[in-house]
């Protein structure tokens, strides 16, 4: 098909374009007579040949089908299917290129969401290591036509599963066991789920390694508990992996694109591993939400603590705390913590966190955080000096931040790891109440378009 010289604009096309930009979803950004085209697996510098895929009036959607001028920052990626896998955008962009598109996403959503004219946002923190960082990883099943068993991540925006025995962003530790433990689930004979018929029972295998005490889990998720000789060959992984700790079947028998079920059942070993993180020790579950970096998880944590520079005396409340992980840190700085977590059993993971070392300042609630937030002045005898928010990707509900501003806190730090719903949150909590004073951004997500940040707040009037 000949290039597209004049202003057409139609699926199938192809024409030449200049990538300028990376977008927040990991595609490479050009504009082509005024309209702007995302590519997947291209590079800002780079001159290809796109065809357009989706056309919308004013943007469209293509696939690059030959790069005319490679982009000085494209480098090969480290892994062999990383143009097909879905769980990586970025691994043939340069790093520091990946950091610099990463701090152009906070400050274009500060901006352009949250209506900032101006705001500090500091370089994003580096990781010192951009592979092998990543301490968990869930793998898909899937049988080939042929009947071979596959594990891996999903082609972007498809069903189509990619199939791995290596990945270079996760921990080397797990490697082994991905690719031989794929060949004993087939070799026991254990039925596949399959998402089309609804049949069979294998759902998932997830690694978890604690980057400091190499201690593995490893689980199964399954539509059932019941699989034939599962003690035997877990009794088997535990013999021939000197860092396993512990095999587990998690249940989830419901139709949903969820992966973890209700119910963890340990099958030999330890239903949890041990964990060094800021100096403190945690006990970790398959489950339990920990962030998959540890070292930039901890390096975002220092520079929360070099900012705050807390005396001692001071009274804070963690919302959305899980299992501690920031509020462990921050009570040893502080006077008295109070954590709030929704999740029974992240609590009950908090609270032995905080036992087993012997940290006897803060306490640990259960329920949804809008409405323990209007009571905290009441709990605590005193207004909080300092709100720590660590909410889900989709940011916080609006009766939360309602409460928070009829609580007001002389100090608020905002931790996201969406730029876009922090910025409209941002956007309510400083029309009258709260002024920004910084942003830190912290790469936790290596060769993906994910960023992590920490907005700091201070009441108006305040300091």
């Amino acid at each position: 098909m000949p290039l597209t010289s004049a202003p057409a604009w139609r699926q199938g096309d192809i024409i030449e374009l200049a990538i300028t930009d990376l977008g927040s979803g990991g595609e490479g950004v050009g504009r082509w007579e005024d309209r702007v085209v995302f590519v997947p697996n291209t590079v800002p510098g780079d001159r290809v040949r796109v065809q357009l895929m989706r056309v919308k009036p004013t943007y469209s959607f293509g696939k690059s089908v030959g790069i005319i001028t490679a982009s000085p920052d494209r480098v090969r990626p480290a892994c062999i299917v990383a143009d097909k896998c879905g769980g990586c955008q970025w691994q043939a962009v340069a790093y520091p290129a990946q950091l610099s598109a990463k701090h152009q996403q906070v400050v274009d959503a500060l901006t352009r969401i949250g209506g900032f004219e101006q705001v500090a946002v500091d370089p994003v923190l580096a990781a010192a290591e951009p592979l092998g960082y990543r301490n968990k990883a869930t793998y898909p099943l899937a049988l080939t036509q042929a009947g071979t068993l596959k594990a891996g991540y999903y082609r972007k925006g498809s069903h189509r599963l990619v199939n791995l025995n290596q990945c270079p962003v996760q921990d080397s530790r797990l490697d082994p066991l991905l690719a031989e433990v794929k060949q004993d689930i087939q070799a026991q004979g254990w039925k596949i789920y399959d998402e089309a018929t609804r049949r069979g029972h294998l759902r998932y295998l997830s690694l978890r390694i604690g980057r400091r005490t190499g201690q593995i889990l490893l689980t199964l998720v399954s539509r059932s508990l019941k699989l034939d000789n599962i003690e035997v060959q877990a009794q088997a992984w535990l013999d021939r992996y000197p860092n396993l700790v512990g095999v587990l079947i998690n249940l989830n028998w419901k139709q949903t694109n969820r992966i973890w079920g209700p119910e963890t059942q340990c099958v030999a070993g330890q239903a949890d591993l041990e964990e060094e993180f800021a100096g403190l020790r945690f006990q970790i579950q398959p489950a339990t939400f920990f962030q998959v970096n540890t070292a930039q998880a901890e390096q975002l944590l220092q520079a929360i603590q070099a900012e705050l520079a807390l005396s001692g005396q001071e009274t804070i409340v963690d919302a959305y705390c899980g299992i501690g992980t920031l509020t462990l840190p921050l009570a040893q700085q502080a006077r008295r913590c109070i954590g709030l977590e929704s999740h029974a059993e992240s609590v009950a993971q908090a609270e032995q966190n905080a036992a087993i070392n012997q940290i006897e300042n803060v306490e640990f609630l259960t329920g949804d955080v809008a409405e323990w937030l209007p009571k905290m002045s009441d709990k605590l005898g005193k207004i909080p000096d300092l709100v720590v928010l660590d909410p889900p990707r989709k940011g916080c509900d609006p009766v939360v931040l309602d409460a928070l501003l009829a609580l007001r806190p002389k100090r608020i730090v905002y931790v996201s790891c969406n730029p876009a719903t922090l910025a409209r949150d941002l956007k309510q909590l400083c029309q009258d109440s709260y002024r920004l004073t910084r942003v830190q951004p912290a790469d936790l997500f290596p060769q993906t378009a994910h960023i992590e940040s920490a907005a700091f707040l201070v009441a108006q009037g305040s300091y």
